[in-house]
């Protein structure tokens, strides 16, 4: 089956045509981002695969249904870009890759940890220039500190599998509990003795309508002055311009992003020789207690091969059985939303 792969990036190719190798779809790579302008590649295609900047908005996915296009494959866990109402009217079956590495999410937002509370980054750039001085550069023991995990999924339960290595007390929020977190002593707590409690939030929840600005004014005001704040879900989970309001009045004290609420015209580019336009990330950039990497979280070898593997067999199943043809788990539909 034809197959247009938009955003496909150089170090991506390689995983999905491995993956691809026993199933023999003919993939079109393109590098352009899916939009209104860019729909028209997909032309007499039946299959149509994006990743997370892509944009998959009504008017977006009508002109790909007219070109022919019958299944979106998404390349992620996240579907919060797909109007998934309209695709459902057009008959547009949509699969996503709802597991992949938890192990790569997981291991990066401890890693942010680690580099905010240590400054290995700072460290690094100093030795660099042949400055071995100390100050500023201290931090705290992991050991017996509280931290708060939202969301206790797959990858939440991982990162509360790390940080019990580390000796930390563990709290939870989510709408479902996870077993295996309790097994292990996370106590599950409102969000607000959450806030209260914890020496760092840590964010691993899916993007939906209820958890859009989830971290809002009132949240941030209700955490622990001089808080940890970690978020390697979904940018818009965090309303940015009240994070920015937070750390100008000190409240908030270290803060680690692999996401950008607006970080479409952003990520996953190279921009050094340009101005960015987006005055409200350049303001994130002159924080010195802010640490921002560029939606890498999942980038681990393990992670691509698992993602490609799944996209292609979405792609494979839709082929031979038709419509949906999709394992149920890996499919989206509007009940995911409830």
């Amino acid at each position: 089956m034809r197959t247009a792969v938009f955003s496909c990036k150089p170090y991506e190719r390689p995983f999905l045509e491995a993956a691809n190798a026993a199933a023999g779809h003919e993939l079109v790579f393109l590098d352009a981002s899916l939009c209104g302008a860019t729909a028209g590649l997909a032309g007499g295609m039946r299959a149509v695969s994006i990743f997370v900047g892509d944009d998959a908005s009504a008017p977006v996915l009508r002109a790909l249904h007219e070109g022919g296009t019958r299944l979106l494959a998404l390349r992620s866990a996240g579907f919060n870009h797909v109007d998934l109402s309209e695709a459902e009217r057009l008959g547009v079956s949509v699969a996503r890759v709802p597991a992949y590495s938890p192990y790569s999410v997981a291991e990066h937002a401890v890693g942010l940890m680690l580099t905010l509370n240590r400054k290995f980054h700072r460290a690094y750039a100093r030795v660099r220039e042949q400055n071995f001085a100390l100050g500023g550069l201290m931090g705290f023991d992991m050991h017996g500190k509280t931290v708060g995990v939202i969301g206790t999924g797959t990858i939440g339960e991982v990162v509360c599998r790390i940080l019990r290595g580390f000796g930390c007390t563990l709290l939870a929020s989510d709408p479902s509990r996870n077993p295996a977190c309790e097994a292990m002593g996370v106590r599950y707590v409102s969000l607000e003795e959450l806030y209260r409690a914890s020496d760092i939030v840590t964010l691993h929840c899916p993007l939906t309508p209820t958890t859009r600005h989830l971290i809002d004014g009132a949240a941030l005001g209700a955490m622990k002055p001089g808080v940890m704040l970690i978020n390697t879900s979904r940018g818009a989970v965090v309303d940015t311009r009240a994070l920015i309001g937070a750390l100008k009045r000190g409240h908030v004290g270290l803060v680690g992003l692999d996401v950008y609420e607006e970080e479409g015209d952003l990520f996953f580019k190279d921009l050094s020789a340009e101005v960015i336009q987006d005055d409200v990330f350049v303001r994130l950039l002159t924080f010195p207690n802010v640490l921002i990497t560029a939606h890498q979280g999942f980038f681990t070898r393990e992670a691509c091969e698992g993602i490609a593997r799944t996209t292609m067999d979405n792609v494979t199943g839709f082929d031979r059985a038709g419509a949906p043809g999709i394992p149920e788990a890996n499919r989206v539909t509007l009940r995911l939303h409830a």
